[in-house]
């Protein structure tokens, strides 16, 4: 008998889970590949962090890795007609309280690859872009790192693009929330099962599931009785505010060419707070500086992060503290010059967290046929043309052993304190106080 031909279940239709479709299908042509996402990829509104207004592309790294997967990206974002339309080189400005400037320019410089970037002292910096960023916060700045071909992306509007190429070549698409895993009675994955009853098989199920991947596991675990299911330690699901402001017509006119911005912190401060170019729409965008955990008990017993349980992760409803961060990222990067901004369409965004910060794209050591390729930190996107390539590398056995130790689902890993994007808050103590009535 001829062994079947293998199929493909890939649960999450963001960045990981379209990346991998599209590159599975395109060297496999013949081959079963579907997508499995709660929402339709042409939703107006959806729950994966790939989907959003717009994502920074850069590989202003200084872990040498991801600045070599970056500009690998990059490569792509700049060339492939599938990809440039949704690419803008406006650059990046990249407050710097660390040796962060100095590590990425070694590692361009270890990778052979030149780049019209520079570290500038802050009084030289201040005064390009047209001052744009003269009144942002400088305290405990060391010097600026600008790199002139960093810059941004259309995110949702590529994602819907390269998803619809992917089903154009035979990928297949289905909308259905998964409630659990098909484990047999050897461990073995056969597919999975969605909250509407239905089963759906493949030979191989990868987990591109993002802030939901800890929920599914759990509950896989359950059902099948297999507690080596669980993420555990590995993975945390955090979020984090999004924000935006309108431009009128004179204030676009300044910032229409404006390079991203970043306020780097060190761990003890917290995360890194960016601000993102107007888009088309004259919509300027920011990102908080905090990201929290929504710890709940997901079954009797077992308490996880996870996003909220509507159907849209409540992802509109943004508490008053949340939208403080918003205008707290407008005062450190534009001062007074922001200071009579509205702060509008304000959402709340869900990813996966490792405490090293990077990926997961390993099988999963409790069940064969099952794997993970998720994790993206709030820094994946940009990875986005090349995340398929080694997810089929790591499926077929030939990823690096660098990579391979890397991205593993069992490794050493970190001390989150050491990680100044990891989640630290709870989701609870920053919801709007409950008014009591009056008795």
């Amino acid at each position: 008998m001829t062994p079947s031909k293998p199929s493909y279940l890939i649960v999450g239709a963001g960045v990981f889970g379209v990346s991998t479709a599209y590159y599975l299908i395109k060297k496999y042509p013949d081959a079963s590949v579907t997508l499995v996402d709660r929402d339709a990829f042409d939703a107006d509104s959806r729950v994966a962090a790939s989907w959003d207004w717009n994502k920074v592309v850069r590989a202003d790294y200084d872990d040498i890795v991801y600045c070599q997967l970056g500009l690998e990206a990059q490569d792509i974002f700049k060339s492939d007609p599938l990809w440039k339309p949704y690419f803008h080189e406006t650059g990046i400005y990249w407050m710097c309280r660390s040796d962060y400037a100095q590590d990425v320019l070694d590692n361009y410089k270890k990778l052979g690859r030149k780049a019209d970037l520079s570290a500038v002292p802050i009084d030289e910096a201040r005064k390009m872009y047209g001052g744009l960023f003269d009144d942002a916060d400088y305290s405990d700045v060391k010097e600026v790192l600008v790199n002139k071909t960093s810059g941004w992306a259309a995110a949702g509007d590529c994602l819907r693009a390269v998803t619809a190429e992917a089903l154009k070549l035979g990928v297949k698409y289905v909308v259905a929330e998964v409630a659990s895993l098909q484990i047999d009675d050897r461990g073995r994955c056969s597919g999975l099962k969605t909250a509407d009853g239905e089963t759906l098989t493949a030979s191989h199920t990868i987990l591109s599931t993002g802030a939901y991947t800890s929920k599914l596991l759990e509950m896989s675990a359950k059902a099948s009785s297999l507690p080596g299911l669980r993420a555990g330690d590995r993975i945390v699901a955090g979020g984090i505010t999004t924000g935006m402001t309108q431009l009128d017509e004179k204030s676009y006119e300044k910032f229409a060419t404006m390079p991203v911005g970043v306020q780097g912190y060190d761990a003890e401060r917290g995360p890194f707070i960016g601000s993102l170019p107007p888009t088309k729409d004259r919509e300027l965008k920011w990102w908080g500086q905090t990201i929290f955990k929504n710890t709940q008990e997901v079954i009797p017993g077992r308490h996880i992060s996870m996003p909220p349980p509507e159907q849209d992760y409540a992802q509109w409803k943004v508490s008053g503290r949340l939208k403080e961060d918003i205008n707290h990222a407008n005062r450190v990067f534009y001062g007074k010059n922001g200071a009579s901004w509205k702060m509008e369409k304000h959402r709340i965004c869900w990813d996966a967290f490792t405490t090293s910060s990077d990926f997961i794209i390993s099988p999963h050591s409790a069940s064969e046929g099952l794997y993970v390729a998720t994790c993206g930190n709030f820094h994946g996107w940009k990875f986005f043309p090349v995340l398929g390539k080694y997810v089929i590398q790591m499926l077929e056995g030939s990823l690096s052993s660098e990579l391979t130790e890397k991205w593993a689902w069992d490794r050493e890993r970190p001390d989150s304190s050491l990680n100044p994007d990891y989640p630290r808050s709870e989701m609870k103590d920053l919801l709007d106080p409950v008014r009591k009535s009056k008795l």
